[in-house]
C-alpha cells in the first residue's frame, strides 16, 4: 500500500483555515442583544430612554438624566438649597431636606417639578425650582485603543472622535466593525456601529480585535 505525503505548508494552511472558521463560529461570547445603528449622518438615534436625550444637547428639555450626571439646581431665595448635585451610580439625587430623589430617566423639567412637589408644603410654600444639566455623564472606550477609560462627553461626538480621544487604535484594532453598548429602557444593548456613529452620554465604545 502506497503512502501519500502531504506537504507541511498545506497542512499549515488547512490548520489556519480551520482555526479561523472555528473562531468565527464561536463569536465573541457576548449575548447582549444587537440592534442596528440609525445615527450616522443624522446626529440623532432612534433609540430613546435612559441612555441619553434625543438631540444630544444637554440643554434640550427632553434630555434624560442618568448616573453621574451633574445638575445645577436653584431654589430661588434659598441659598442653602442651591448648588450642584451629582446623580449617584443608581441615578438617585440626594437633595437637602427631601433626601434621595430617583432622578434616573427624568428630564430636567420633570426633576424640578418633583423637587418642588416634595418641598411644598412641608418645607417651603410654593417653591420656585430650576434644574439645569451642568455636565453630562462620561462615555467609555474599551478594547483595542491606546488609552482605555472614561472621558467627558462632547455634543455630536462620533466613534472616530472617541477613538482619537482615547489615544487612537492599536495595531490589532478592527477599524471596520464596532459596538456601542448602551442602556435603552432599562436594558443594555449593543449598537452595531461604524466610525461615523454618534454617541450618547454613558455609552461604551467597544473596539474589537481583528483576527488577521
Amino acid at each position: 500500500m502506497s503512502v501519500v505525503t502531504v506537504p507541511f505548508a498545506s497542512l499549515l494552511r488547512c490548520a489556519l483555515v480551520a482555526a479561523l472558521l472555528a473562531l468565527g463560529a464561536c463569536g465573541d461570547n457576548d449575548n447582549t442583544p444587537i440592534v442596528p445603528d440609525t445615527s450616522a449622518g443624522s446626529g440623532k438615534m432612534s433609540l430613546t430612554g435612559n441612555g441619553g436625550g434625543g438631540s444630544g444637547d444637554r440643554s434640550s428639555p427632553d434630555y434624560r438624566l442618568g448616573p453621574n450626571d451633574r445638575t445645577r439646581i436653584i431654589v430661588y431665595g434659598q441659598p442653602n438649597l442651591t448648588g450642584e448635585f451629582v446623580l449617584d451610580g443608581n441615578g438617585n439625587l440626594a437633595f437637602p431636606l427631601i433626601g434621595n430623589v430617583p432622578a434616573n430617566g427624568m428630564t430636567p423639567t420633570e426633576l424640578q417639578r418633583t423637587i418642588a412637589a416634595k418641598l411644598d408644603p412641608d418645607y417651603l410654600p410654593n417653591p420656585s425650582v430650576s434644574v439645569e444639566v451642568a455636565s453630562r455623564r462620561p462615555f467609555y472606550v474599551v478594547g483595542e485603543v491606546q488609552k482605555p477609560g472614561s472621558y467627558p462627553y462632547v455634543t455630536d461626538m462620533t466613534v472616530l472622535n472617541a477613538l482619537a480621544t482615547a489615544g487612537g487604535q492599536t495595531y490589532r484594532a478592527n477599524m471596520g466593525r464596532f459596538y456601542i453598548k448602551r442602556q435603552v429602557d432599562g436594558q443594555v444593548v449593543r449598537v452595531a456601529a461604524t466610525q461615523e456613529s454618534r454617541l450618547q452620554p454613558g455609552d461604551t465604545v467597544v473596539v474589537r480585535e481583528r483576527y488577521f
